[in-house]
């Protein structure tokens, strides 16, 4: 067949580790011998990162502004064991972090559905959607070791110099603080986003935090959540047959735990972090959730909601098999050529990548998967394939199908 044509790039952005190694092999198998795949590529593994001053992080969030559509591969946020692994400069911040501050919106993450792939958790019958609030928080905090005793204090100076302080801890010792921070707007954004979303999807919304305890934070989250919905959204979400409401998220986590599913859970940015991990990994495995982030200026930006795999690239560096899930990297890729496609109006790259997210689940679900999926499907006699080898299966599916 003739390979379908792309007029506008992607953003690309390479990764770390087993996931690298993964990008490259779907390039190579699912996606070069069909398409003219037109990207501006950006190299974040964290080798590249450090030899620019993460530089190269700040440009590939400019180029999605500038495309509207990005693609990225896992990357490793730095701690102290990889500042020795890699020679780092200094610790890198989290790229991801890094790139949602830049395009502000919310991370949208929802579990792939398979047959033969049941949750842990028998009653969920639908996809539970989590939309993470992709600002702020832990993510752009700034953290201070205490050395000995001695105050530490919350201080705002105004404009006109006026200042307002809190105190944090009168410290007897040795500790540590952090500072985090937040903007009404981004947080404005998070809500209308999504609202939109679930009216979208005509899914019922949950918005959960910790106000009880963080009494301006937190409550600051609900309050803008509320006036928002109740000023914009309420007639659209009765006329829908929806609801949003809030709960704790304590209440959250329980509730979660005995529906069905079939709803969006939005959390904050860490709380959405953890919980779209355990979402994921109960519905099967962390390599079977999509996560995209949706700015309010229309850009998005796709990737997998899992790591480097890490453990998978040690032995493939030592020579030996490996059986990686590539499902949720194979999807980002699906998902911004299908944005691509729908933004540029080119419908035969729109639904190319609609046939190679089939092909994908037509192959587990004939039985064919990678190890993580083999131990808990509940079809007989799965044939385990290697990392290269499940790729390559897909693209025999895919060559049928098309």
């Amino acid at each position: 067949m003739e390979k379908i044509k792309m007029a506008t790039p992607l953003v690309e952005m390479d990764g770390d580790e087993m996931t690298r190694i993964l990008w490259q092999m779907i390039k190579d198998e699912l996606l070069l011998p069909f398409i003219e795949l037109n990207t501006e590529y950006y190299d974040l593994g964290l080798e590249h990162r450090n030899e620019t001053d993460d530089q190269v992080t700040f440009d590939s969030a400019e180029a999605t502004k500038k495309y509207g559509v990005a693609v990225k591969c896992a990357t490793i946020t730095p701690n102290a064991a990889r500042m020795g692994e890699y020679n780092l400069k200094e610790m890198w911040k989290s790229p991801n972090g890094t790139i949602r501050a830049i395009l502000d919106g919310t991370v949208f993450r929802a579990p792939i559905v398979v047959k033969g792939i049941e949750p842990c958790v028998k009653n969920w019958k639908k996809p539970i959607t989590i939309a993470r609030h992709a600002y702020g928080d832990v993510y752009k905090a700034t953290e201070m070791k205490i050395p000995a005793a001695g105050k530490a204090e919350l201080v705002y100076t105004a404009a006109d110099g006026t200042e307002t302080r809190e105190l944090i801890h009168a410290f007897d010792g040795p500790g540590i603080i952090q500072g985090m921070h937040n903007l009404n707007k981004s947080i404005e954004s998070f809500a209308r986003s999504c609202f939109t979303y679930a009216l979208d999807t005509k899914q019922t919304l949950w918005f959960a935090t910790k106000d009880t305890i963080s009494k301006k934070y937190d409550h600051t989250f609900k309050d803008i959540f509320q006036e928002i919905f109740d000023k914009e959204y309420k007639e659209k979400f009765d006329a829908a047959g929806i609801e949003y409401f809030y709960t704790l998220i304590d209440d959250a986590v329980a509730r979660v735990m005995k529906s069905e599913g079939g709803y969006i859970w939005a959390c904050k940015n860490y709380d959405g972090d953890v919980m779209s991990d355990m979402i994921s990994s109960a519905f099967g495995s962390l390599a079977m959730m999509t996560s995209v982030l949706v700015s309010p200026d229309g850009y998005f930006e796709y990737e997998a909601a899992h790591g480097t795999v890490q453990r998978h690239y040690y032995k493939h560096l030592k020579g030996e098999e490996t059986s990686t899930n590539s499902v949720a990297t194979i999807f980002a890729w699906t998902g911004a050529l299908r944005k691509r496609g729908e933004l540029d109006g080119n419908a035969a790259l729109a639904e190319f990548a609609n046939r190679l997210e089939k092909a994908c689940i037509k192959t587990i679900e004939d039985g064919k998967m990678t190890k993580d999926l083999a131990l808990i499907t509940s079809i007989q006699n799965p044939t385990v394939l290697s990392s290269e080898g499940f790729i390559k299966a897909v693209r025999t599916t895919l060559e049928e199908m098309l």
